[in-house]
């Protein structure tokens, strides 16, 4: 199976510090891949820095051989849900469609009636669709976790990231969303940062331990050893 993400001496600096220390990792397509890793170890701003939203101090990543700014490449992201303004007066099917405002080519296009078409087909994969006129504020955090997954999905990408998807779900939902997160890696690579370290040896194919470094891509019996050790660093 070809990489889809070369990641090569990956170097992040904020002014003098640094966020990412040589960080080298390759994905396969149609990897499943769960980041962990203490906070402030870098989690988030390697998955920024795939998108392309911060530039590297050193090292490069390239998206199916191709620099970030050349690829074709389409990448889905689904941001923490609890940075999400739940106040702000839009319903479900607005969130959803404003997704697809990344395909387009100019400001205060219109949606067409292929982009709702699209909206809902996800929203009834997804199972949400009889919220599409809801207020996102009235949501609970599964049904919201899932807007934010339909929205990242109405670009059809082919790379998913997701920064702590989980993060303040109960037990049940979180395991709604991991099923969910698999049935869509049969056709996506996935990238999910989660500390929820039970639920990710369920269901991903391998886990990358960062703490500013990378200290191993694997999945074995002994890694939650492993991850002790990483948290006990921070």
């Amino acid at each position: 199976m070809e990489n889809i993400i070369e990641i090569e001496d990956l170097t992040v600096y904020y002014d003098s510090l640094c966020a990412l220390d040589h960080i080298n990792l390759n994905i396969k397509r149609g990897d499943f891949i769960g980041i962990l890793g203490p906070n402030g170890g870098g989690k988030s701003t390697l998955l920024k820095s795939i998108l392309g939203l911060i530039k590297p101090s050193e090292g490069s990543i390239k998206i199916l051989k191709n620099s970030i700014n050349k690829t074709s490449c389409s990448i889905g992201y689904v941001p923490q849900f609890s940075k999400f303004d739940k106040k702000f007066p839009i319903n479900v099917m607005d969130v959803v469609l404003s997704g697809a405002l990344n395909r387009k080519k100019k400001f205060f296009l219109k949606y067409s009636s292929k982009d709702r078409e699209e909206t809902m087909k996800i929203l009834k994969f997804l199972k949400i669709d009889e919220f599409k006129d809801r207020q996102i504020g009235m949501l609970s955090g599964g049904q919201l976790q899932r807007v934010l997954i339909a929205r990242a999905l109405i670009s059809n990408p082919e790379i998913l990231l997701m920064d702590e998807p989980t993060a303040s779900l109960d037990a049940s939902s979180k395991a709604q969303i991991y099923s969910l997160l698999k049935d869509l890696n049969k056709d996506r690579t996935i990238l999910i940062v989660s500390h929820d370290l039970e639920f990710i040896s369920s269901y991903v194919d391998s886990v990358a331990c960062l703490n500013k470094t990378l200290y191993f891509k694997d999945k074995t019996p002994k890694y939650e050893k492993l991850v002790e050790k990483i948290y006990g660093n921070a």
